[in-house]
């Protein structure tokens, strides 16, 4: 297969598992984004990729080529990590133009590749600033133009945004998909935020545990989670108790009429999003509680309401809601095509 291929790759630190029989193909030119909570094997299975730690088991295959055992420097893939790495002593010209220079290129060739990657990060004209000049985004698209600066055949990114504050990081994540979209490099982010990932990526490889527990399109993960742990890290969601009854699905506060329960599962979990749930008067609802806490976002407002001892959260437009203060009673109205029923 033309590509990445991961067949059952697994690493052991003396008794710990740190990744466990993952396998994967990823085609030429995708954007990949493995995500998990910190511990679930995310980067060790970076690593593996990049030739920085050797697996206990299984294969990495490139373009139907075995690699599994050559050496980083060999692969010829970049890599920004999470502390970036650049040079302090060299300035930002130099920096970028490295991996050229040590790879024999001549100073014609350096100098004409770093300017066309500091036009390519919008750094035009900085080459001969030092890096303590430099903001924190401006260093994170140095990091990125040095790893690009050989035409890598992979690009690879460890939590590259993490120490970015939260409006820099939204625009350098938009920015790196579209540098990614120009250039048409195949690409693995290791993030643990799952709103990058929904930003950025073609395919969420959701890890747990060293393993893959669910890969797909953004959207597919989001709607159509495997399991509750999928559910509760991609977004948020609430999760509900549910058992059969004759008419839809019980659930605390109520029932969800047309919500059919699988006759395998003697009770279950439904998995509703916030934006899916409306609020009406509880006069007709079929699910009903009391308003807790409202939270007014200016684009949206998150009302929390209590039913029968869960805390059920609802998100709508400032238009949509309806004028609520905490201890009011609210019907919530839930479509069943909007619940995902999962095993408990």
């Amino acid at each position: 297969m033309s590509g990445l291929v991961l067949d059952g790759l697994t690493k052991r630190f003396g008794p710990l598992v740190a990744v466990e029989d993952v396998s994967l193909a990823i085609a030429h030119g995708m954007f990949v984004c493995l995500l998990g909570p910190s511990g679930c094997g995310k980067t060790t299975l970076l690593r593996m990729i990049a030739g920085l730690e050797e697996p206990s088991e299984g294969r990495i295959v490139l373009d139907g080529v075995d690699i599994t055992g050559l050496d980083a420097h060999r692969r010829d893939f970049g890599m920004v990590f999470q502390s970036l790495a650049l040079f302090p002593h060299l300035n930002v010209g130099d920096n970028i133009a490295y991996p050229l220079r040590i790879r024999g290129a001549t100073k014609a060739e350096q100098t004409a590749r770093v300017d066309e990657l500091l036009s390519l990060v919008h750094l035009s004209g900085l080459a001969e600033r030092p890096i303590s000049r430099l903001s924190g985004g401006q260093r994170q698209r140095v990091a990125i133009a040095r790893a690009l600066a050989r035409s890598p055949r992979l690009f690879l990114l460890d939590e590259p945004l993490s120490a970015l504050d939260a409006k820099l990081r939204e625009a350098m994540q938009v920015e790196l998909r579209q540098l990614q979209r120009r250039l048409g490099v195949t690409t693995i982010v290791v993030t643990h935020d799952q709103r990058e990932a929904m930003t950025m990526a073609d395919l969420i490889v959701v890890m747990g545990k060293g393993r893959i527990l669910q890969s797909g399109p953004p959207i597919e993960i989001y709607r159509r989670p495997s399991d509750a742990f999928v559910a509760g890290f991609i977004g948020s969601t609430n999760l509900l108790p549910a058992t059969r009854g004759t008419s839809g699905a019980a659930v605390p506060g109520g029932f969800i009429p047309g919500l059919v329960i699988p006759a395998e599962l003697a009770d279950a979990v439904v998995s509703v999003r916030p934006e899916d749930i409306r609020l009406v008067d509880p006069s007709a609802a079929a699910m009903r509680g009391s308003v807790s806490f409202v939270r007014d976002l200016g684009a949206t407002v998150e009302t929390y309401i209590a039913c029968d001892g869960h805390e059920i959260v609802a998100i709508s437009t400032p238009r949509e809601r309806p004028d609520l203060r905490e201890g009011d009673e609210v019907g919530l109205q839930i479509e069943p095509e909007s619940c995902v029923v999962l095993k408990p």
